[in-house]
């Protein structure tokens, strides 16, 4: 039997989903050591996180360049590329390891070799004398219903655009090795927050929106997905499947209405036959599963909570 240990750093005044969590005083606290794989919008606000909480933080980066400012922000840098074969060298003993590679269309890699192979390169490079958790990011693109019927982890996969065939045979991967038949799975719906409000700028432009406005959204705020993916790292029952959503769908159309007014522009026109790509799906997704047995407080509850703050900000 393989026997995880995880150190749960708590205070008195530590709160989860607080803006800044304290690091604990208490020396005797063992310390976590992490590896995050994919520094980019989520990840790095996971890394801030964790070295909040006290841990050793680790980051795998291609880049040298992004390696230095990466040690400046008081991590400890690794350079490798997961889509090339022998870049990752010996990685450290960890305790959890966070996939959260996106996929950067400039790189030229196809998106099964940065999902799937860069995964299984991954694993393979991974210590094996201490069996480290594994989160990884997927996708609720992994689901394609067109009918606006609600889905959770137990529902059908059938994802109609790359992304999502890719990320769903990805976790198969996952699952079938020694390090990943205990790892976490974390589905994100669509990730918005500060710098990231999608078509921002065509609603400002008074342009049309290519999208069906009577379609599902299902989003949530990445300052509550880097908790979640804390959260989960401490309390999440092994070879467990998560889909992370504030729980609030709404249609696109409510979405862009709110935002119009927010930001001070004219309602949004929609003209969805400018924009088909991949077919439409059209979900709504439950987080039953994540609130009843993780129990996070949201900070951002829905996207409106979430909007204003952030155009409040800007």
């Amino acid at each position: 039997m393989v026997i995880f240990e995880f150190a749960e750093i708590v205070t008195a005044k530590t709160r989860f989903l607080t803006p800044r969590l304290r690091v604990p005083e208490n020396p005797t606290v063992r310390l976590m050591s992490k590896l995050v794989v994919g520094c980019g919008y989520l990840g790095m606000r996971v890394a801030r996180l964790w070295a909040e909480q006290g841990a050793r933080v680790f980051t795998l980066t291609r880049s040298a360049r992004r390696a230095t400012s990466l040690r400046e922000a008081g991590f400890e840098p690794l350079v490798g590329d997961v889509t090339v074969p022998g870049s990752l060298g010996r990685l450290p003993r960890v305790d959890t390891v966070l996939y959260a590679v996106g996929f950067d269309r400039a790189a030229g890699k196809p998106m099964r070799e940065v999902y799937v192979t860069g995964l299984s390169r991954l694993l393979d490079a991974l210590p094996t004398t201490r069996l480290p958790r594994i989160i990884y990011i997927s996708s609720t693109g992994v689901f394609g219903q067109t009918d606006g019927s609600w889905v959770d982890e137990d529902s059908a996969t059938c994802p109609r655009r790359e992304g999502g065939r890719v990320c769903l045979e990805a976790v198969g991967v996952l699952r079938a090795a020694r390090l990943g038949r205990s790892a976490i799975v974390l589905r994100l719906a669509g990730l918005y927050g500060p710098g990231r409000i999608p078509r921002r700028d065509v609603l400002a432009a008074g342009q049309p929106i290519a999208a069906d406005p009577d379609v599902w959204l299902n989003l949530i705020h990445v300052d509550d997905a880097a908790c979640i993916v804390a959260l989960a790292a401490r309390r999440a029952p092994l070879a467990r499947t998560y889909t992370v959503t504030d729980g609030r769908p709404a249609k696109r159309r409510e979405f862009y209405e709110t935002l119009s007014r927010l930001i001070g522009v004219s309602p949004p026109r929609f003209e969805p036959g400018l924009h088909r790509r991949g077919g439409g799906s059209n979900r709504r997704v439950s987080n039953r599963r994540l609130m009843r047995e993780l129990a996070p407080r949201l900070r951002y509850p829905s996207f409106r909570v979430g909007l204003a703050e952030i155009v409040g900000q800007a």
